[in-house]
């Protein structure tokens, strides 16, 4: 009796081996496999809709559903020899970290979609990353710009992440060849948001390639107010410019305090300021001798065929001129569609790989190409603001 015991538990326990092995290898497979679509190919949104950077979010939705509509009423995505529909499914990650990388969870294992463009920011698209990966499903970030994001820690690319935009480090070491070349600056005072990777990312990047002498550098927090002791310490100081990454909020108020003060220096910024608000906040007439670099103007727009078609399409629909970042989702989305036809494939791995193949994709914020870090190669424009209002456009490759 225990020697037929002992044979059947032995039995069992290799039975119980087998299974758990077996399970390992279909969970395996099942991963590297990824999401199919179904009469329709769904696309998740994971954005900011609400929270500290909901501004941003809204923005890029408006541009993705713009670029869906699109889209679908041409016939939809060419799969192989047929045609099938696109179908968004957004969820707001509430400029969360942890939200948004439940979010992605849903969007892939319940949603069951094939691709997601999303998050905004760096912080929210990387919480999101290790739920993307194991379930083998691509995400497109139309403004995540840390140079890390696309990266793992050993320095390999993410396989399963991409970017519509450029890094911290190419617009931070342009905005430091515009004021070197450009607008002569010789002592520039820098005043850094220090409270995300963005702002902190960009100062680094200035300072690396900046040749002058900075004879000042500040920082401020997310939600900042007062600025006028920083700027009534600058004014005594001997200043060509002052280089202040950030976002509109803080940039916007920065701009007025400062003009206020009497500061009349050239205040350069970055693509978080690419943004209508930022005169509203500054003051039509404080917003002059303005400049940041971003990867979408509508000046420098208006030859591209495919920036103007997008600029009439948003206009007509919104009612207001496109902002960056909706021009920077709605090429997202068309990445995405561009990843499919050149895979002939809706399946997640697929577009993956498609993504990655991406060269010379002509979108309405340029000419793109995907490179081996899974970041996005394009041109950069600085624009210039007098009285609140574009008035000149340097166009920087």
């Amino acid at each position: 009796m225990k020697k037929w015991e002992k044979q059947t538990m032995k039995i069992a326990a290799l039975g119980a081996m087998a299974l758990t092995l077996a399970g390992c290898a279909t969970a395996k497979s099942s991963s590297s496999q990824g999401n199919n679509p179904g009469k329709t190919i769904k696309i998740g949104v994971n954005m900011e809709l609400s929270g500290s950077a909901a501004g941003y979010g809204e923005q890029q939705k408006q541009g993705i559903q713009l670029a869906v509509k699109k889209i679908n009423k041409s016939g939809g995505i060419k799969v192989g020899g047929t045609k099938k529909k696109i179908q968004l499914v957004i969820r707001d990650n509430k400029t969360s970290n942890t939200t948004a990388a439940s979010v992605a969870a849903q969007l892939v294992n319940n949603d069951k979609v094939v691709a997601v463009v999303g998050p905004a920011t760096t912080s929210a698209g990387t919480a999101a990353i290790p739920n993307m990966t194991k379930a083998a499903v691509p995400s497109v970030s139309p403004s995540a710009t840390d140079p890390d994001y696309t990266l793992q820690k050993s320095g390999k690319v993410q396989k399963y992440i991409f970017r519509a935009c450029y890094q911290n480090n190419f617009q931070g070491a342009t905005a430091a060849t515009f004021v070197t070349k450009n607008l002569k600056a010789k002592r520039v005072a820098i005043l850094t948001d220090n409270s995300s990777d963005y702002g902190t990312g960009l100062t680094k990047a200035f300072k690396k390639q900046y040749r002058g002498t900075v004879v000042s550098s500040q920082t401020f927090q997310e939600g900042d107010k007062d600025f006028n002791a920083i700027l009534t310490a600058l004014k005594h100081k001997k200043i060509d410019a002052i280089y202040a990454p950030g976002y509109y909020s803080e940039i916007g108020l920065i701009v007025k305090q400062a003009r206020q003060a009497g500061i009349k220096a050239p205040i350069v910024g970055s693509d978080g300021m690419a943004d209508a608000k930022l005169a509203q906040i500054a003051g039509k007439s404080n917003a002059t001798n303005v400049y940041y670099t971003t990867p979408f103007s509508t000046k420098a727009s208006a030859t591209n065929k495919v920036a103007s078609k997008f600029m009439s399409a948003y206009k007509a629909k919104y009612g207001s001129t496109a902002p960056t970042f909706s021009a920077l989702a709605y090429d997202s989305v068309y990445m995405i569609k561009a990843a499919i036809e050149k895979e002939g494939s809706a399946n997640s791995v697929k577009i993956a790989d498609g993504l990655a193949k991406l060269k010379n994709f002509k979108g309405v914020t340029g000419t793109t190409t995907i490179d081996k870090q899974h970041n996005s190669e394009k041109t950069i424009s600085i624009e210039q603001l007098t009285n609140g209002v574009v008035s000149k456009v340097y166009n920087v490759k």
